[in-house]
């Protein structure tokens, strides 16, 4: 088999002349490095295989439908995982490389073992021919390595290793946090774990998980599909011109086709936060699958089972965080003339209780979600790394964040009171995943 992958991607790529950018070496070079990388770490035949055949459908005029005629499905489904799914058409370089690092974000640990192969094989050819791009090419590679970790550990340390000696060579502030990237990004003791936690629940669940199919018509717009809408509760309706959707019309005004409108469509892996943002600056997110839109979210959807999930566990999760942060700043609960006398006193009846009943706990563990924020807003540095410019900020965001909570945990309404807290939190999450934007929590 993996004879066969060789010579069948030798010849695709030569075919076409395709050659390295750089050394205008014969492309096979660059896959013969990479199978190795493989090879080095594991003897599985289709890995291997895949290995030489990873960028042959993305790069020659070969299908996924040769690759399974000639190797079988289970490669041609490895491949399928390797190959980019951006499009020019779907943005600028930044865009195309989150679309193709979501889709990564779910492959198996057998593809990502060859993506790491190959980062580490085009990190050594970038960033010996070209330190300019190379740095632009580092933060890619920091970006894409958060969704590679379940990939073999011996190539995932050496890319790893690889990043930060030539991010430190170019004179990048650019690291791994335990699996994590944190470009650009120095944070004080224990808010790592806050970028951990952003990444954490940025890549647990996408649109496509909540979104709901977005009925169509052939342009141009009749009078028919107006009462096609009031007929069947349809209040969004896309419109199709070559067999695509380019356009959609409300039922208020269905003789009107509208344009989609720039951040108005995030692609089926997007992420929650990034279909939040899109939700706060237009009341209407569309989803595009492959090359054309087929799905629909609204803010209403925030009430969706996986969405208020998903906003409950990253509530939680920061609320955790702030705990183990505030027992590092204030250790020994020096933190305790922080909180008014009332407050403690409820804490300190909660502790009793609790240990009364056998239960392990201390007197922070026993504080409410707006103490914990309260002593954070005390302290200066905090507030500067947290990006709240001043106390009162600081708790007014954080009894957002605390009414957000409650109703998340008591069933109540979020998408009418909520959303503007909901939003702010999606940014903050996008903010701690994308580089050079600042730890902005405000």
């Amino acid at each position: 088999m993996i004879k066969r992958a060789r010579r069948y991607a030798t010849e695709a790529h030569s075919r076409i002349n395709h050659r390295r950018k750089y050394s205008l070496e014969p492309y096979d070079v660059h896959l013969k490095d990479v199978a190795e990388i493989v090879a080095s770490v594991c003897g599985d035949q289709e890995m291997i295989a895949a290995a030489w055949l990873h960028d042959v459908v993305e790069d020659t005029p070969a299908s996924f439908l040769d690759i399974e005629r000639e190797f079988g499905p289970e490669l041609a489904e490895l491949v399928m995982e390797l190959t980019d799914v951006s499009r020019p058409s779907d943005g600028n370089r930044a865009t195309r490389k989150a679309i193709d690092r979501a889709r990564l974000a779910g492959v198996s640990g057998r593809a990502k073992t060859v993506k790491l192969a190959d980062l580490i094989d085009n990190c050594r050819d970038v960033c010996k021919h070209d330190p300019e791009f190379a740095r632009v090419y580092l933060t890619e590679m920091a970006s894409l390595l958060e969704v590679l970790a379940e990939g073999d550990q011996t190539l995932y340390r050496r890319a790893v290793a690889m990043l930060e000696k030539n991010a430190a060579r170019l004179g990048l502030s650019l690291t791994v946090v335990g699996g994590l990237a944190e470009p650009g990004r120095a944070l004080p003791g224990g808010l790592e774990s806050l970028g951990r936690v952003a990444h954490l629940f940025r890549d647990t669940f996408a649109a496509r998980d909540i979104a709901r199919a977005l009925p169509s018509v052939d342009a141009p717009l009749t009078p028919a599909a107006g009462e096609l809408m009031e007929r069947e509760g349809i209040p969004v309706l896309g419109v199709r011109h070559g067999g695509r959707v380019r356009g959609f019309a409300l039922s208020e005004d269905p003789m009107r086709e509208r344009e989609f409108r720039t951040g108005q469509i995030v692609a089926d892996g997007a992420s929650f936060s990034e279909v939040i943002l899109a939700l706060s600056t237009h009341s209407l997110c569309f989803v595009r699958v492959f090359d054309t839109v087929s799905g629909i979210i609204t803010r209403s959807d925030v009430e969706h089972p996986y969405m208020r999930m998903w906003l409950f566990g990253i509530v939680t999760m920061y609320e955790m965080q702030l705990a183990s942060i505030i027992e590092r700043i204030w250790p020994g609960d020096s933190w305790r003339g922080l909180v008014s006398a009332g407050r403690l006193a409820k804490a300190e009846a909660l502790m009793e209780e609790r240990r009364r009943r056998g239960q392990q706990c201390t007197l922070l563990s026993c504080l409410q979600f707006s103490d914990k924020t309260q002593i954070m807003a005390e302290d200066q540095a905090m507030r500067d790394v947290l990006g709240f410019p001043s106390r009162n900020a600081a708790l007014k965001v954080c009894k957002e964040f605390e009414s957000l909570r409650n109703n998340l945990a008591h069933a109540q309404d979020i998408a009418t009171h909520d959303f503007a807290q909901i939003a702010r939190l999606a940014g903050r999450i996008e903010s701690i995943r994308n580089p050079g934007e600042g730890f902005d929590l405000g």
